[in-house]
């Protein structure tokens, strides 16, 4: 990180990608030919990139769709969710890190770290590594480089310090953001563009790690969030661990309690109970199944739809409760929304959809892809900054409250949840005992009349207050929200005049000085973290093919036997040659594969051909 060559900085093209980082998947979009596009992998259809990561032993990070294959096979060398974890200090991840195969820590700052493979990681690193290779993906879907300016979307419930985390992540992957857009929001861009209709639209959004519920006018162009609810920490890693719960406790009886807490254990059963969710929403059953000869473990166990139904009963209700509050604070009924829009692949379990038709009295909007359309939309934000149509405009809200904490430990809201977005509050405040020359100031946000009850999203102090009598001084704090729903908060001593300037701190975030360090330290081992990922991405590669080779190659008609005996020298010299560290030299190897094995390709197509048309006429045909 950032990961980029000097000269991707002369990328003249001034378009906005659009990037919806995601739990479970991210997706990257960007406006071609007068409609927003996402940007999938060359040669294939689906434009999910797998928000995972893979530490092998012999050094390298593997992100995406290899990291997530490889997952399978070494679940305590992966990562999944961090997002998660985005702006978070470690007490309040506790239950999250019990199913993560890393440590984590905190610094003295309060920043949270895992340690891998020897190494200490923030989240934001590792999701600028997801970042940078969703980056990577669009740029070859493009054929040419990508833009380095991006619409990166979050949840709308996501606060103040996870939403400088995201933009930390997209400055260390060498992205420069040019909007933060809630998720919800960005759905109902792709929507309204799709179509063209004006009317009240109930986004309900619930993706893998997140829910959040928006209502929206749509109303000549104009998108405007008349409120947002939701919950950062409730979305389909819940779903798969009622599952794991499932599973743990009909194996307590059959494996010890080291095993059944190990997280590298417990992550291969979530990732049964993923593929288990997946197949109940087409299929009336499925089989979960727990595999781990090292602990002698073999478990299966038949899972019927309507158990799930059941297990996951009060995580749907929750998200239904978030929708009543929505209502209520646009003083809305049901009967009121014109369309209700499924975003987020967790909307495809069919017990959610009947539902959320069931509470808004219409069957839901499910036109457009719920893994996309967020991505679409951050694309339709991304024309429209970099000087697009200018026939619509966003005008959307802040989720929460955001306030002061004051003598006693109540809290004085500056900010009230749903307030359009940017703006700009001045309240005035004083001091509390005689000669009073300093003044600290807790920032929270959150809906509680408490302070201990929200979240604290840093300190501020204030320095240079004459020394008055109690309650003489008039310090004026102002809270300034931009776009991206990023809090500044300044002030200044009025009765003299006295002004003072505040940074606003973050908890659990990364500073400037770490920042620039962390960019600095990415500058001197750009070539080595490079080499590291290269050879990593290769040996999986070679690996791929030479399981395939071993599959097919006996069963291949019409090789002559120079030709087998050149792909199998090939197979051996390529995976001789991925035991070394030589990147140059293991290109050079996988590239002689595929070229050795062009012609059982060739075979294989041949023969998928011929069974395909075998017993047919040319009219058939």
């Amino acid at each position: 990180m950032p990961f980029l060559e000097l000269d991707v900085l002369n990328n003249p093209n001034n378009a906005i990608l659009g990037i919806d980082l995601g739990t479970t998947n991210s997706v990257a979009a960007i406006w071609q030919d007068g409609r927003p596009t996402v940007l999938r992998p060359p040669g294939q259809n689906d434009g999910r990139i797998p928000s995972v990561l893979h530490f092998p032993e012999d050094g390298g990070i593997v992100v995406g769709r290899n990291a997530r294959a490889l997952a399978t096979e070494s679940p305590e060398s992966s990562l999944f969710s961090v997002k998660r974890l985005m702006g978070r200090g470690l007490e309040d991840v506790r239950t999250d890190l019990d199913g993560i195969p890393f440590e984590g820590s905190e610094t003295d700052s309060g920043l949270l770290q895992l340690e891998i493979r020897g190494k200490k990681y923030s989240p934001q690193e590792l999701s600028a590594r997801i970042l940078h290779h969703v980056w990577q993906v669009a740029g070859a879907a493009l054929g040419e480089l990508a833009p380095l300016r991006a619409v990166i979307t979050v949840p709308a419930y996501f606060d103040d310090a996870q939403r400088q985390a995201t933009r930390d992540a997209a400055r260390l992957a060498g992205l420069e953001v040019a909007r933060i857009v809630n998720e919800p929001t960005a759905a109902s861009l792709a929507y309204g563009l799709d179509q063209k209709n004006d009317g009240t639209v109930a986004v309900y959004d619930l993706g893998g790690g997140t829910f959040d519920v928006s209502i929206l006018s749509i109303e000549e162009g104009v998108f405007r969030v008349l409120s947002t609810s939701g919950d950062t920490h409730l979305g389909g890693d819940d779903i798969d661990q009622t599952l794991v719960e499932l599973a743990l406790s009909e194996l307590a009886g059959k494996a010890d309690e080291a095993t059944l807490a190990d997280p590298a254990f417990r992550q291969g059963i979530r990732l049964s109970a993923e593929k288990c969710k997946i197949e109940l929403s087409s299929r009336p059953e499925s089989e979960l199944h727990v595999v781990a000869p090292e602990h002698g473990i073999a478990w299966r166990r038949t899972i019927r739809r309507a158990e799930l139904e059941e297990r996951i009963a009060p995580l749907i209700q929750r998200t239904l409760d978030a929708c009543r509050r929505a209502m209520a604070d646009a003083k809305l009924q049901p009967s009121d929304i014109d369309e209700v829009v499924l975003v987020g692949g967790s909307t495809r379990v069919p017990a959610v959809r009947s539902q959320v038709q069931e509470f808004f009295g219409r069957e839901p909007h499910t036109a457009l892809d719920p893994d996309e359309v967020v991505a679409l939309g951050a694309a339709v934000q991304g024309h429209v900054l970099s000087g697009g149509t200018r026939d619509m405009l966003l005008l959307d809200v802040t989720p929460l409250s955001l306030g002061i904490e004051t003598m006693g430990g109540a809290v004085s809201k500056v900010i009230d949840r749903n307030s359009p977005i940017p703006t700009q509050v001045t309240e005035g405040y004083t001091t509390y005992a005689d000669n009073q020359t300093g003044i600290d100031f807790n920032i929270v946000q959150g809906e509680r009349e408490l302070a201990r009850d929200c979240r604290s999203l840093g300190t501020m102090k204030l320095s240079g207050i004459p020394p008055l009598p109690a309650g003489m001084a008039r310090v004026a704090v102002r809270f300034s929200l931009d776009a991206d729903g990023v809090l500044n908060v300044t002030a200044k001593e009025e009765s003299t005049g006295t002004e003072a300037s505040i940074d606003l701190a973050p908890m659990h975030g990364l500073t400037d000085p770490e920042v620039e360090q962390m960019l600095l330290d990415s500058y001197d081992h750009a070539q080595e973290d490079f080499d590291a990922s290269r050879l990593a991405n290769l040996r999986i590669e070679i690996g791929t093919m030479s399981r395939a080779v071993s599959s097919h190659l006996a069963s291949a008609i019409g090789l002559d036997r120079d030709t087998v005996l050149d792909i199998e020298e090939a197979v051996a010299a390529a995976e001789k040659s991925a035991t070394t560290s030589d990147v140059a030299a293991v290109q050079a190897a996988r590239d002689e594969l595929e070229r050795a094995t062009l012609p059982l390709a060739a075979a294989l197509m041949d023969s998928v051909a011929k069974r395909a048309l075998e017993g047919k006429t040319l009219d058939q045909v």
